[in-house]
């Protein structure tokens, strides 16, 4: 076996274990002779294992990394020969892969997922901009570094401008884009496909085309019939949305990499950065000024918008002690945003209670219009829901769909007492709405915060394996 070998000599490294290998190349742990011991990855390419095809891959991921430096791209700090090997000598990851990660959880929380998908959309967003397709995304190549994910192995990417196109085969059959499976002509969108399936695994603890064969795979994933989530899946409209969308087979009808890096549930707005806690800290000292000056409604909108640059605060921060400070900060502003929400409560019940009124004269006067009395009925549902305690997202997309009928039934209503309380329904319905959003969003953030309290980075030492 290749493990009973002894790894190469490097002058300036010494090898250690073996941490993986493929086709062409082993990566080994080594450390950097002299007083540093610096630890890094070495990936030793022996030479009569490279064809044509292969040098050319090889050269072109030299070529690629040794001129990119990205917080989630793996760094490939030199490059070396000798007679027998090519060596890569890279950064090096302590906290092993994406897969094994997923593997050691079965599957993750939607928050942690999306801290994920942040950074790998960032690292995508670098490579985009400069006409780069790694052309082989799967969770076995994103690594760990404490709770950092970087992208790895670029031995199949291309320079690939948008017009560009490919016809061969590249990658890991389970990530591959149909296009590329059925030997079609393909882009740089089936980066954008792997990043669904990536998704989709973490999600739900296996990939949407798991089989036991490759014929079985490649079956799947040249049917024509579109991805289904797993039965009773339970994941946010957001993340229901960009999922399918990744995973649509038609590439004309995917989702581009402009609405990917703006889509609302990759939120890379709030994605943890140097400069979260500068957005964090303007906010709040507005929140405490508006909270001072007793404009409760503006003081919570701000705290809540604080608080979603706070957690990646968090998540930013290495240094223990100040990562501690921040978390309780945290919980300070969640407690104030909590008081101000119980007496916006409070004035709202009095407003609420007025308008329930109203809807019952306004109910009763739309008996002839049955579209416009069907959106009453179901907003004053949602509101009974609400009022039991079950206000959540469903609750507010129900009063986003009655607040669209609504406003559709006022354009068509003549002047008169029914446009009137029709025009009160409304204003406390959108009301409700931003009060409810702004709970969701409160409710949320506490639990990002929460979440917050163990480290990632200390729960991929302790349970992640290394390959």
């Amino acid at each position: 076996m290749a493990s009973s070998f002894s790894p190469p000599k490097l002058s300036d490294f010494i090898l250690t274990e073996r941490l993986g290998s493929g086709t062409y190349a082993t990566v080994y742990k080594a450390y950097r002779k002299g007083d540093s011991r610096e630890v890094v990855a070495v990936k030793v390419v022996s030479k009569k294992s490279l064809n044509r095809v292969s040098t050319e891959n090889l050269l072109t991921e030299i070529e690629i990394l040794k001129t990119m430096r990205h917080p989630h791209i793996v760094q490939l700090k030199d490059f070396q020969w000798d007679a027998e090997n090519i060596y890569l000598i890279l950064e090096w990851c302590s906290g092993g892969d994406l897969s094994c990660f997923i593997r050691s959880r079965r599957i993750l929380p939607e928050t942690v997922v999306r801290r994920f998908l942040q950074q790998i959309a960032c690292a995508l967003q670098f490579l985009n901009e400069r006409n780069i397709s790694h052309l082989d995304l799967k969770p076995q190549n994103i690594l760990l570094s404490g709770s950092i994910l970087k992208l790895a192995d670029f031995g199949f990417a291309q320079y690939m401008s948008p017009w560009d196109e490919q016809s061969s085969l590249r990658g890991s059959p389970l990530y591959m884009a149909p296009e590329m499976v059925c030997r079609r002509q393909y882009d740089s969108r089936v980066d954008l496909w792997s990043v669904g399936v990536i998704l989709y695994e973490a999600l739900f603890g296996r990939a949407p085309f798991a089989s036991r064969s490759y014929a079985e795979l490649e079956e799947k994933i040249r049917s024509n019939q579109p991805i289904e989530l797993p039965p009773g899946a339970r994941v946010s409209k957001n993340c229901r949305d960009l999922l399918l969308r990744l995973l649509d087979r038609n590439p004309d009808a995917r989702i581009t990499f402009k609405e990917f890096f703006t889509h609302p549930f990759v939120d890379m707005e709030h994605m943890p950065s140097a400069e979260s806690l500068v957005k964090a800290k303007a906010m709040v000292l507005q929140a405490v000024q508006k909270d001072q000056e007793g404009e409760r409604d503006a003081a919570l909108c701000l705290y809540c918008s604080a608080l979603e640059h706070f957690v990646p605060a968090i998540h930013y921060e290495t240094d223990r002690q100040r990562k501690e400070t921040l978390r309780q900060k945290v919980r300070q502003y969640v407690s104030r945003a909590e008081e101000l929400k119980s007496l916006l409560a409070s004035d709202n019940r009095l407003s609420f209670e007025e308008a329930r009124n109203s809807r019952d004269i306004l109910r009763e006067m739309s008996r002839d219009k049955p579209r416009l009395l069907a959106a009453l009925q179901a907003s004053s549902a949602a509101i009974t829901k609400e009022e039991r305690g079950q206000g959540d997202q469903e609750v507010l997309d129900a009063y986003q769909q009655c607040l669209g009928e609504l406003l559709l039934a006022l354009a068509g209503e003549p002047q008169g007492r029914r446009r009137e309380l029709l025009h009160s329904e409304i204003k406390s319905l959108m009301s409700r709405a931003e009060y409810l959003k702004k709970n969701i969003k409160m409710q949320e953030t506490q639990s990002d915060a929460s979440l917050e309290r163990e480290s990632l980075a200390d729960s991929v030492r302790s349970s992640c394996c290394v390959q």
